[in-house]
């Protein structure tokens, strides 16, 4: 039997199965942006804060700082080019800080509860560092 029959229906769900495939290929190559530049994030050695070092950054991301009622943060800005956006909330729902376009400075954020802080940073084409780190507490 040197020829074989082909089976239509065999044949169409083959090719509905290599459309389908390669519709899901596209669908994630364009759904997924890759990070611009870049970023370096280190934590201070006892946990108390990070260091965020940005090079021509485009993206998003966020670090966690366990913090107590009345901890007060530092945060040291350094821009040097784009745009920088900062927020602070804790996981119960309060939010001690939000700033967009910030230029550079230092300021302190005093938290009112204790809980699990996210703080969330986003650049657009970001040049600099952002220093964030826990002081002494209010009231001490």
């Amino acid at each position: 039997m040197l020829f074989r029959k082909h089976n239509p229906i065999k044949r169409r769900k083959q090719n509905i199965a290599i459309i389908s495939l390669v519709m899901a290929m596209v669908v994630a190559i364009t759904a997924c942006s890759a990070t611009k530049g870049s970023i370096v994030i280190l934590e201070n050695k006892n946990g108390t804060g990070f260091t965020m070092d940005f090079k021509k950054w485009s993206a998003k991301n966020k670090c966690e700082l366990s913090l107590k009622k009345g901890d007060v943060l530092q945060v040291e800005v350094d821009r040097q080019d784009g745009k920088i956006a900062l927020t602070i909330s804790g996981k119960k729902g309060s939010q001690p800080y939000t700033g967009n376009n910030l230029e550079t400075g230092i300021f302190t954020v005093t938290v009112a509860e204790t809980d699990e802080y996210l703080i969330e940073i986003s650049g657009k084409e970001t040049t600099g560092k952002v220093i964030i780190k826990k002081v002494e507490r209010e009231g001490k």
